[in-house]
């Protein structure tokens, strides 16, 4: 198994695309420690994890709390007596508008969640990865080179996080701790139900893709598994790209 032994916390491992990593993780021998703000969703997927042989916890931590977060952080570190990998998948609450008609506060607010969850959650687990030498700060969503109309704020979060994959990786490096992040270029399983036009928008997914298809959660949670595994160590400051040919000269 890919993460025999290793240890992995989940930020939003609640959501569609935390739980499907949460999956992986566990069923590649990961003891996976599922952190959100619904206690409910986190349950479930943990009851599907041990159903299916795996082990998982619980904890309800808002991953936009710096003391959350390092409560949480530390107290599976002292229980498990490791952090190899963190994960964080938290929706980063966008509004999707063309600029010239969105609010200053709809614009910043996916920016300051997703660069501020992305830094808390990474900070707090280097803490923990930096003296064993080892860890994996894998990130979702990374920006790419296209972009579309009527995104509002959503791109300008997505390429700093791809700044932030930089700089951590640059700082935690010599210490044996790989940054990763993982694009796609939408996933329609993702997607709530009832959303409207969600079959058009699936559609427009796949088709400008290369492989004439959508990643699926199964994908996301397989790469996620292999970008976290030793197998992948080389890897760092990178950016694994999933999105079929969507996003294209990376």
């Amino acid at each position: 198994m890919l993460l025999e032994n290793k240890v992995a916390v989940i930020h939003g491992g609640g959501g569609s695309i935390g739980g499907a990593v949460a999956r992986a993780f566990a069923r590649e021998g990961a003891r996976v420690f599922l952190a959100g703000r619904t206690r409910d969703k986190l349950d479930e997927v943990a009851a599907d994890i041990r159903a299916a042989g795996g082990t998982a916890e619980t904890a309800a931590v808002d991953a936009l709390d710096e003391a959350e977060v390092d409560a949480f952080t530390g107290s599976v570190a002292g229980r498990a007596g490791r952090i190899d990998v963190s994960f964080n998948a938290i929706g980063v609450q966008d509004v999707q508008k063309p600029l010239a008609e969105i609010t200053v506060a709809e614009f910043l607010r996916p920016i300051e969640v997703a660069t501020r969850t992305q830094f808390l959650t990474a900070r707090a687990a280097v803490r923990h990865m930096a003296p064993r030498g080892s860890g994996v700060i894998l990130m979702f969503g990374g920006g790419g080179p296209q972009t579309v109309p009527g995104l509002g704020g959503l791109k300008v979060a997505l390429d700093a996080m791809e700044s932030m994959r930089r700089q951590w990786a640059a700082e935690a490096g010599p210490y044996g701790v790989r940054v990763v992040t993982m694009v796609t270029g939408g996933i329609p399983e993702s997607m709530p139900d009832g959303i409207a036009a969600k079959d058009e928008i699936a559609a427009a997914i796949a088709g400008s893709s290369l492989l004439q298809r959508a990643a699926t959660l199964a994908d996301v949670g397989n790469v996620a598994a292999f970008a976290a595994s030793d197998l992948a160590g080389t890897m760092t400051s990178a950016t694994v790209n999933i999105s079929c040919g969507a996003i294209v000269d990376y």
